[in-house]
């Protein structure tokens, strides 16, 4: 049966096809769509982890007991779950185990860019690179299955070009889920350095199996004097390219890209042109494989960002000589303005980073920030660095211990408290070390689509009591009950007590799906000339999008932006800001609080 599939949906059904039973995930974009595809289907065990740590290791162990598994995350992702990744490749596995990463070339929605195909090198999984979505599904089904004959853990890479593509792909009905039986094998499954180092040898060897296995997946076409080898989305750039040139050429696709078989050798004719998204994985081996290469190595592809047509057309021309250069596109007679991102008008965040800075006016602070929704406190001031899941405590701890004039707030949201930042509330607590960390909670996975969160049914502050932190709650929609709670965290920490404020209300989007289903019109509030004296709090400090600057300074709402939250309301001074309804605007406040 065909469908039109995104990249991500085909990996998913190439997975059912295949019979997968156990899949687990931490949602991140451009990967989230595999497992909320997989979701709908109620006869397998799909579920979201706290971390790709935890979702590799429940897949792993699945797939120890015989069952076929499947883990996916994205590329930063795959960096929390590497201790387990390595250990895969150690032990084995008995059923399939397929971990999906999907890239993000040129950082659409990541903090780094990264190519997850040199883990596949330093952990030896073979990684297996489809180029678009028909071919993710054949290579999904193919992974599983490759796997389990294996019995090896096997990495498909994906990136946001394909995860994020939709093309028609004919798709076969799922398979009944295949779930096994554990049995024990010590020697194997023990990782202490006795067994480690028998493994590793072990290891060694099934590597260069893969290695000539790898030689099924190289396929070749055309047959000209001109050698381009290519991998993963590059090979469409690559075909189009070359038609383009008019260059006669013998195209070698690898898809599986790491490990590369030496029986490849006999294909290459001269130089090879390399062609890869992503960094020189496939052009290093082949360098080690003693091929003369012209690729990213040599500057002729560029090594930042994504592939494109037209940086393949130019690459290979200056690959091979051609000495084309292709014309500037025509430039539009007015740029479009520049729209740096906002919270989305309404959002809690924006309310708790409001009553943050009144209660932090007159200290010397440093925002530790994080991952997620709230990084766009950046657009408030209120994001001094954010580098990566749980940075905002970690580093937060680091500077509070290093510069004790500072005040050290971080702000982290409910997914990657629970991720990442669990084990550092012990530290905050034994090493009583002080600073405010603010867990901003909007009860979901908000950033990369609303996924449900762990914060519904294990509240941040019970972990905080557990620990023995001093804690508070407040509710960002109050903003003067906020500011009042806020302020006696500040006063804890400046007195040398580490102390957690948990500021909790559902995002804002999830409110409205929700007031959607129940038949709820959420009120639109409006600003009164008169009365608007231009003092700019609105637009300037609680900085909704919804509100515009007139020309004369006075505010204006955007009555199609406007979702009702009433923040600007509560801090306009003159009381210019008023709802049409206060008691539709009660009820809404109130079915907010429970989407």
């Amino acid at each position: 049966m065909r469908h039109l599939l995104l990249g991500n949906e085909a990996i998913a059904y190439g997975a059912l096809s295949a019979g997968v039973a156990v899949a687990a995930g931490y949602p991140g974009t451009p990967s989230s769509e595999i497992i909320e595809t997989l979701e709908e289907y109620k006869d397998r065990f799909v579920e979201w982890a706290t971390n790709e740590k935890t979702a590799v290791e429940m897949a792993y162990g699945a797939a120890l007991a015989g069952a076929r598994a499947l883990a996916a995350m994205k590329h930063v992702g795959l960096n929390v779950a590497a201790d387990p990744l390595h250990s895969a490749a150690y032990t084995g596995v008995v059923g399939g185990f397929l971990i999906v990463t999907a890239d993000d070339p040129n950082m659409w929605s990541s903090q780094n860019e990264q190519d997850s195909r040199w883990y596949g090198l330093q952990s030896y999984i073979p990684v297996l690179e489809p180029s678009e979505p028909q071919e993710a599904f054949k290579m999904a089904k193919e992974g599983l299955l490759l796997s389990e004959s294996l019995e090896h853990p096997v990495m498909l890479r994906s990136v946001t070009r394909l995860s994020h593509v939709r093309a028609p792909v004919d798709v076969e009905p799922p398979a009944p889920p295949k779930f096994g039986k554990f049995s024990r094998n010590m020697e194997k499954y023990v990782l202490v350095p006795q067994n480690a180092r028998a493994r590793r040898a072990d290891l060694l060897k099934k590597w260069e199996r893969i290695a000539d296995i790898a030689a099924r997946f190289i396929s070749v076409e055309g047959d000209g004097p001109v050698t381009v080898v290519t991998s993963g989305v590059g090979y469409l750039y690559a075909v189009e390219a070359v038609e383009r040139l008019r260059v006669k050429a013998t195209i070698i696709k690898a898809s599986m890209s790491v490990p590369l078989p030496r029986k490849i050798l006999d294909l290459i004719r001269g130089d090879a042109v390399v062609v890869e998204e992503g960094d020189p994985v496939v052009e290093t081996q082949l360098r080690i494989l003693g091929v003369r290469t012209r690729g990213k190595l040599d500057g002729f592809f560029p090594r930042m960002g994504e592939l494109s047509l037209r940086s393949v057309i130019e690459g290979v021309s200056k690959a091979l000589n051609l000495g084309v250069k292709l014309p500037e596109p025509p430039r539009p007679p007015l740029q479009p303005p520049p729209r740096p991102p906002y919270f989305c008008p309404g959002c809690p965040h924006m309310g708790t980073f409001y009553a943050l800075k009144l209660a932090a006016a007159g200290h010397n602070v440093v925002w530790s920030g994080d991952i997620g929704c709230y990084t766009l406190g950046i657009n408030t001031g209120q994001q001094d660095l954010a580098t990566h899941m749980g940075s905002s405590v970690g580093l937060g701890m680091g500077i509070a211990v290093a510069d004790k004039e500072k005040l050290v707030i971080a702000t982290i949201g409910d997914s990657t408290f629970y991720h990442a930042a669990l084990p550092q509330l012990v530290d905050l607590k034994t090493k009583r070390i002080p600073m405010v960390v603010v867990i901003m909670d909007n009860e979901y996975t908000a950033m990369t689509g609303g996924q449900p969160s762990p914060s519904k049914l294990i509240p941040a502050e019970k972990l905080a009591e557990a620990v023995g932190l001093k804690h508070y709650a407040m509710d960002p929609a109050d903003l003067k009950k906020s500011i009042e709670v806020a302020k006696k965290a500040i006063a804890d920490a400046k007195s040398g007590e580490p102390v957690v404020v948990v500021s909790r209300r559902p995002c804002i989007l999830e409110a409205y799906r929700t007031a959607r289903r129940s038949g709820v019109r959420p009120p639109k509030y409006y600003v009164v000339a008169d009365k608007c004296k231009a003092c700019g709090i609105c637009y300037n400090v609680l900085r909704c999008y919804a509100i515009t600057r007139l020309p004369d300074g006075k505010a204006w709402i955007d009555p199609s932006l406007c979702n009702g939250c009433s923040m600007c309301a509560q801090v306009c001074p003159y009381d210019a800001i008023k709802t049409e309804d206060p008691e539709r605007a009660r009820k809404w406040l109130e079915l907010w609080s429970r989407a």
